[in-house]
């Protein structure tokens, strides 16, 4: 798998990494990028099979909330038959592992996910990347890794885990830092295994009956922000775990904002200054992705086809950013006039942002400016393809 493989002729300054589930950890949980939540009950495998989906590189198949609890046996059933369906095309020549995007299985409860393991073979999770964890805390999470640990070893593969914090615990002040600080002790224990920690904004809301509106994004949400933020000091402190952004609500069917036919723009500053480009949909996703960006977070859910090549584009890394990334991973110290004259490169403080940079220009590849961004937007209508 490689981003924005369905830009066939873009013309990148450091082109993408190809990445699959065997992907030294390091590098893969910057990878994961926009990943796809949808019901188990979906029958996806089609598209793998066919190759009809270029840009979608991390689908997250859910037995929890996308799922009614009356559909789980037949969501199970239907990701079983997926994954053996897709190794057995690799095992057939028909698939390589780098057409096959990072699945993960978003569990509904510990139990569900002890029943459920039971019934995976070593041949299905050859092209099984790991779990999600919902509503992870302090009390349960020691189990769930436990039990991801134990089945790696009778499976003999890697499967990694992702927790979502998204528990009123943590939602609410006067318990979030020392459950914070819990979670982390646990992660901390079984830090191989963890890809990613994500973060559900929706249940956070949900604690305080607010829901961003279209036109705000969730860094106008107070309460939210303030877990957001904490969440953030806790876990991405030098870039010990990849935190990746929570999911945007909103989209509009129609395709045709994704055609080659927009105007040029400075993006980041359009949308900071709430110019418009596509509609207020798709401009709401670009402004959290750019604030996300800003704040530390990498990637994030999303829950429409229309989203994850919006995503996976913005994460690239400009050759600017690039270039002071890679001054300031070379030198010895102190401080350097950066490349385009325009800023000081001071080397110890700003290591930890530079090697951030370095592993999502590893992953998304590197593009001239942030111009660039409207030509990985754009789309041909040949290689627009519904789920």
């Amino acid at each position: 798998m490689r981003h924005h493989k369905h830009k066939r002729n873009f013309n990148f300054i450091v082109e993408p990494t190809e990445f699959n589930k065997y992907t030294e950890k390091q590098l893969l949980q910057y990878c994961v990028g926009a990943a796809m939540y949808m019901p188990g009950t979906m029958d996806f495998g089609p598209k793998i099979l066919a190759k009809k989906m270029p840009g979608l590189t991390s689908i997250v198949l859910c037995f929890e909330d996308a799922c009614p609890e009356n559909a789980v046996p037949a969501a199970e059933a239907n990701v079983l038959t997926l994954l053996e369906s897709i190794s057995s095309a690799i095992d057939e020549g028909n698939l390589t592992y780098e057409d096959v995007p990072l699945i993960f299985i978003r569990v509904r409860s510990i139990g569900q996910f002890r029943n459920f393991s039971k019934r995976l073979t070593s041949h299905m999770v050859k092209v099984l990347a790991g779990f999600s964890f919902p509503k992870f805390n302090s009390a349960n999470g020691t189990e769930y890794f436990e039990h991801l640990v134990d089945l790696n070893e009778k499976l003999g593969e890697i499967l990694y885990g992702m927790p979502i914090i998204e528990d009123p615990t943590v939602a609410h002040k006067e318990t979030r830092l020392s459950e914070l600080l819990a979670i982390k002790t646990i992660l901390d224990k079984f830090h191989d295994y963890v890809l990613q920690v994500r973060v559900g904004a929706t249940d956070f809301s949900s604690c305080f009956g607010v829901r961003r509106g279209v036109d705000y994004t969730i860094y106008d949400i107070l309460t939210v922000r303030e877990c957001l933020s904490d969440i953030l000091n806790i876990f991405s402190r030098n870039n010990e775990y990849v935190v990746s952004g929570p999911v945007w609500e909103y989209f509009r069917q129609a395709k045709e904002m994704m055609f080659e036919d927009i105007v040029p723009h400075d993006i980041e500053d359009s949308l900071l200054q709430r110019k418009p480009i596509f509609n207020v949909e798709v401009d709401g996703l670009l402004r959290e992705v750019i604030l996300d960006k800003a704040n530390g977070f990498v990637g994030r859910t999303v829950i429409h086809p229309t989203h994850f090549k919006y995503v996976n584009a913005l994460m690239a890394v400009t050759r600017e950013e690039y270039d002071d990334a890679c001054q300031i991973l070379s030198s010895d110290g102190g401080v350097h006039k950066s490349l385009n004259a325009n800023k000081m490169n001071e080397t110890k403080p700003h290591t930890c942002w530079a090697e951030k940079i370095y592993m999502r220009a590893q992953a998304y590849g590197v593009i001239e400016n942030s111009h660039s961004y409207i030509e990985l937007f754009s789309i041909s209508k040949d290689d627009v393809e519904e789920v």
